[in-house]
């Protein structure tokens, strides 16, 4: 069986080691994917008769929603995952926690752990991981070819960008309190593909920000997922908010909404969610 040296990473306790060798699955006739974006690559590659289960992100295409769900990537509990009687698992980096993951590969379960970054790069490294661990190296270069053309495109949309506009990538809020995006998330990642700069730059992931801290940023755009739930805020609350009222996204009512996964998952759809964003951004200037 053909070996494939790959930039990867591959679960083995209690870290996940880089640069090592990836071997085609054996068996993956019981796969299981932790990822919406892997979920998503899978059926891309046509390898979705593979699938027995998914976590709780892997929702594209319909047919993946159908699939039993074994629990959110990021609080798995090893006995749902085994209950499906895996052959194979993909995973993406982040899913946990570690103790979940050292009683899957206690169970001698193939686990292949695949980088998460939020650029075309991460995405293209993706398609490629996924292709190798399942065989299908020739199917997974035409899809990469495929996404390459597809954020060749976006990157000559964005070329003509003149002045960029300031995004705040709102998770939630919560007593009027605002949890956004700082650098290093996905949601930084796709305002950037998308030719627009994030508002917030003073820290990494996410945290609440104060009202002084929303003004100083004053974004000229909002961004959130569409959701509902108890995260969910409508744009009458949030323009309401103190603080956004002050800014320009907050005076001109400037609010995108887009789906979570398709905005965030950075599978083969995130050239596509990156133009969708960039036109919403710019909308009706030339």
């Amino acid at each position: 069986m053909r070996h494939i040296l790959l930039a990867l990473t591959v679960f083995s306790a209690p870290a996940l080691a880089l640069g090592q060798e990836i071997t085609p699955f054996e068996d993956p006739s019981r796969l299981v994917t932790i990822g919406g974006s892997l979920t998503e690559i899978v059926f891309e590659l046509g390898a979705e008769d593979y699938l027995v289960a998914r976590d709780s992100t892997g929702t594209y295409p319909e047919a993946a929603a159908e699939l039993p769900d074994v629990g959110y990537m990021r609080a798995l509990a090893p006995e749902g995952v085994l209950s499906v009687e895996p052959t194979a698992l993909l995973m993406l980096e982040g899913a946990g926690p570690l103790e979940a993951l050292e009683v899957l590969q206690s169970a001698s379960v193939p686990i292949v752990t695949v980088p998460e970054s939020y650029d075309a790069a991460g995405v293209a490294t993706k398609v490629e991981m996924v292709g190798a661990a399942l065989g299908l190296n020739e199917d997974a270069e035409a899809l990469n070819a495929r996404i390459a053309a597809d954020f060749a495109a976006v990157e000559e949309l964005t070329a003509e960008i003149g002045e960029r506009k300031s995004v705040l990538f709102i998770l939630s809020m919560a007593g009027g309190r605002l949890n956004a995006s700082g650098t290093g998330t996905a949601a930084d990642g796709i305002i950037a593909l998308a030719g627009a700069d994030n508002a917030i730059t003073e820290y990494e992931g996410y945290r609440q920000l104060t009202e002084e801290a929303i003004i100083n940023a004053n974004p000229d755009v909002i961004l959130m997922m569409d959701r509902g739930g108890d995260h969910a805020v409508n744009d009458a609350e949030l323009l309401n908010h103190p603080a956004v009222s002050l800014t320009t996204a907050g005076q001109t009512g400037a609010i995108i909404r887009m789906d979570g996964e398709y905005l965030l998952g950075f599978g083969p759809r995130a050239a596509s969610a990156a133009r969708e964003l960039s036109q919403a951004i710019y909308a009706g200037e030339d």
